[in-house]
């Protein structure tokens, strides 16, 4: 856990530098004034993973940005959860699950309308399984460990036109 943390911290100062303004300012912006909008708004999230570590970790990424998180552990279930009439501005995606993997779930819920923002977060790095992923109808992909930063980067994408 240590050595997550401390490459996030890294990843957060360039991030920083390359955004122009500290990673405490942008998350405030977001927890006060919603992503790329001047309206407060409550952002829900959705984390579909098998993995109970990544569960944690991006379950307390969002958390510690004022992002209401419910997490699936397949995607099958992210597909159930919208099926029954939930919305979501943000979901992250893994790509190896059980039942339902990502590039599946991601098929569907574009299939049922879902507009929500999706990002697939997954450990694969190959130009083909990234570009296979992004075309079922990601939004962003980003490699594992989620930190702070790629959290960031995925949240200035969010679409709320619902």
């Amino acid at each position: 856990m240590y050595m997550y943390m401390h490459v996030g911290y890294v990843r957060c100062l360039k991030f920083e530098k390359k955004m122009g303004g500290s990673i405490k300012e942008m998350k405030e912006e977001i927890i006060n004034n919603g992503v790329g909008s001047a309206t407060a708004t409550k952002i829900r999230a959705l984390v579909v993973d098998d993995n109970k570590v990544n569960q944690t970790i991006h379950h307390r990424l969002l958390q510690s940005l004022g992002i209401e998180n419910q997490v699936v552990v397949n995607g099958k279930e992210a597909v159930d959860v919208h099926s029954s009439g939930k919305y979501f501005d943000l979901i992250l995606m893994d790509m190896d699950m059980p039942v339902m993997n990502g590039i599946e779930a991601t098929k569907k819920l574009r299939a049922m309308g879902i507009r929500s923002t999706i990002a697939g977060v997954s450990t694969h790095s190959q130009d083909k399984e990234k570009k296979e992923f992004m075309e079922a109808g990601l939004d962003d992909y980003q490699e594992k460990p989620l930190t702070t930063a790629k959290l960031v980067s995925i949240l200035h994408k969010i679409n709320h036109t619902g």
